[in-house]
């Protein structure tokens, strides 16, 4: 019996084509007999089965430490899908800092969700020891360690858990045991390099499925009522924040556009963010006039998990590249995503349901926190009457209605 019989995406590989896939390194078996399993039956092992020494089994705990920004934690759930086994207990517990706790609570196959102590930039040996006594009773086989930096596999490295996987990143010869050379060329976007570190080294796994994030329906309720709003119509939700810097956020008078003819539509329209876009929420509002009347602004009077909670109730959902961005495709709704600096190609929204909204020009993706060129034209000639078209075409086809011209838009 192969170690990774048991894995999701192998169930749902057998019931289309009639075949098991490894999903570590990709090879193919023919199944014997003369039917296709159903999905509870046990497979037989290939005659030729594929060795993966790194390959974790059910009684095998697994450590993984996060990353630091929400968006990047939403992507590494498909790693954390092929390592959990879809019947067993949950044997993978996560480091992750307290603002990415409730992106990890909201994953299938996680134990336990560990609070970082540590503060953004800081070293904190001190801390990082106590941490690492902590979870050196654990028995970890193995760790995976998702940032590049150098302080981020000390823990795993002070635990002593026996394999301690990771891209090489700052030098970390030292504290892995099992680095990663990244090629950037065969792993262009985040969440397949993420997830390559499930496997063997030098071997291939499978494209990864897109992020899946459960939102917690009764959250959701509580929510909607705590905050007094109205669902028996369609929800638009709009994220004007951008937690990187101004470069990523469409400006706020162009928000105000696009939720007007939203609410001109009859739609309800939502802005939803952290504290810190709370100043980018309240000039959509000042710019929207009478309209701004049937926004509601939730910018700051949500956490992150009932924000995401929340996402999963809209209709619809617009947003900068942000890591409420992913987390609206996580939850399975439509997205128009809105980029400007930063590149689709390197972080997409990974939905069926995600469009991208962009415009070509020679200085973009730069990558910088504000436009080194002051003219910032991947954003302002986005105009709302094409992120309006893109919407309504994402929209599902009961709620879809004639998309306006630019001339209606003005």
């Amino acid at each position: 019996m192969p170690l990774w019989s048991s894995h999701p995406r192998v169930f749902l590989d057998i019931v289309e084509t009639g075949s098991v896939m490894c999903p570590y390194c990709g090879t193919r078996y023919r199944l014997e007999g003369p039917r296709r399993p159903a999905i509870t039956d046990r497979l037989p092992a290939p005659r030729r089965p594929c060795a993966h020494s790194f390959a974790p089994v059910a009684r095998e705990r697994v450590l993984i430490v996060a990353p630091s920004w929400v968006g990047d934690s939403i992507l590494s759930e498909p790693l954390i899908a092929l390592l959990r086994e879809p019947y067993g207990d949950p044997q993978v517990d996560v480091l992750a800092p307290p603002w990415c706790g409730p992106v990890y609570a909201r994953m299938r196959g996680i134990r336990r969700v560990i609070e970082s102590p540590f503060g953004h930039g800081r070293f904190d040996l001190a801390a990082r020891r106590r941490v690492a006594k902590s979870l050196a009773g654990e028995k970890y086989a193995r760790a995976i360690v998702l940032p590049n930096t150098w302080k981020s596999a000390l823990v795993p490295f002070l635990a002593r858990i026996p394999i301690r996987t990771g891209y090489v990143g700052e030098a970390r010869w030292a504290l892995l045991n099992d680095p990663r050379k990244l090629q950037k060329h065969l792993l262009p976007r985040l969440v397949n390099r993420y997830a390559a570190l499930a496997g063997a080294p030098g071997h291939l796994i499978p494209v990864p499925a897109s992020p899946v994030l459960v939102p917690d329906v009764a959250n959701r309720s509580a929510a909607v009522r705590a905050l007094s709003l109205k669902t028996h119509r369609p929800v638009v939700a709009l994220c004007p924040g951008a937690e990187f810097g101004p470069a990523k956020r469409w400006p706020p008078h162009q928000f105000a556009e696009l939720a007007s003819l939203f609410v001109r539509d009859g739609f309800r329209v939502w802005l939803i963010g952290s504290p810190n876009d709370k100043l980018a929420s309240r000039a959509v509002l000042q710019s929207m006039g009478d309209d701004a009347r049937q926004v509601h602004d939730l910018c700051g009077h949500t956490d992150l998990g009932t924000a995401i909670d929340l996402l999963s109730q809209a209709a619809l959902v617009v947003s900068n590249d942000s890591g409420l961005m992913h987390a609206a495709a996580a939850v399975g709704v439509p997205v128009v995503a809105l980029f400007g600096s930063s590149s689709p190609d390197y972080t997409p929204p990974l939905s069926p349901l995600a469009r991208v909204a962009k415009i070509d020009i020679v200085c973009s993706p730069c990558f910088k926190r504000e436009c080194p060129l002051g003219h910032f034209k991947c954003m302002r000639d986005l105009k709302p009457w094409m992120v309006y078209n893109f919407a309504r075409a994402a929209m599902p086809f009961h709620l879809s209605a004639r998309p306006v011209a630019e001339t209606d838009a003005q």
